[in-house]
């Protein structure tokens, strides 16, 4: 194969792995093999970041852990307000609204949940907290001293992260949502206060039948997102 061919075949197929990674919101509690996490973390760990600082660390939850911890995050989510290490977005204006509503719509029609049903709602936020019924959760947090650009850094890990696992057969995903609740996170997980939680990932097999899994979120146009100059 010559150069640029290879250059085309690496190119199509990470097109293909991003094609096919979804946020799976169902799982089944089938675990994945430890030789295959292992094999995702490595991959994981080649990520690019801001002076080779590596800002991540990972708490790997699985097994009976898993339900243990969704269970006292679930508690604690009835019983508790908010407390995030970092700043939750301040509103949600224009485009970044819509997109966010549409996703959301799209999300509870596939599950079959009218806007007015009040409490199949509840049930389906608090499966945030119960991972959706993955077997395994990854927490990434990051050093408290490196700011902004260690989060940053935590965000291509988790790309990273993403991409690796769809190439491995296993479904993923990302949650924003645990880490709105970081005072229960580092309590249960015993994190040390100078390690900031940025999100979570739940992983394992995906439940094929599951309704969610049927929503895709679609993707703004380049014109959109792409300014270009010269």
């Amino acid at each position: 194969m010559t150069d640029a061919a290879a250059t085309i075949d690496a190119a199509a197929t990470l097109e293909q792995l991003l094609d096919d990674r979804y946020s799976c919101r169902g799982f089944t509690s089938e675990p994945v093999p430890e030789e295959t996490i292992d094999r995702i973390f490595r991959m994981a760990q080649r990520t690019a970041s801001w002076c080779n600082s590596q800002a991540w660390q990972v708490e790997l939850v699985t097994g009976r852990a898993t339900a243990a911890f969704g269970k006292h995050l679930t508690d604690h989510v009835l019983s508790n307000d908010m407390r995030s290490d970092f700043p939750a977005p301040e509103r949600y204006d224009g485009v970044y609204g819509d997109r966010r509503r549409a996703s959301g719509f799209g999300l509870y029609s596939a599950l079959g949940i009218e806007r007015s049903d009040t409490d199949a709602r509840l049930r389906q936020m608090l499966e945030n907290y119960r991972f959706f019924g993955a077997p395994h959760v990854a927490v990434i947090t990051s050093d408290a001293g490196l700011g902004t650009y260690g989060a940053v850094d935590c965000g291509g890990y988790v790309s990273t992260f993403l991409a690796a696992a769809t190439s491995l057969g296993v479904a993923t995903c990302a949650q924003a949502a645990i880490a709105l609740y970081s005072d229960a996170v580092r309590e249960h997980l015993q994190i040390p206060e100078d390690r900031l939680i940025v999100c979570g990932i739940a992983f394992g097999f995906a439940d094929a039948d599951h309704p969610a899994n049927t929503f895709r979120a679609e993707r703004a146009d380049l014109s959109d997102v792409v300014r270009r100059h010269g």
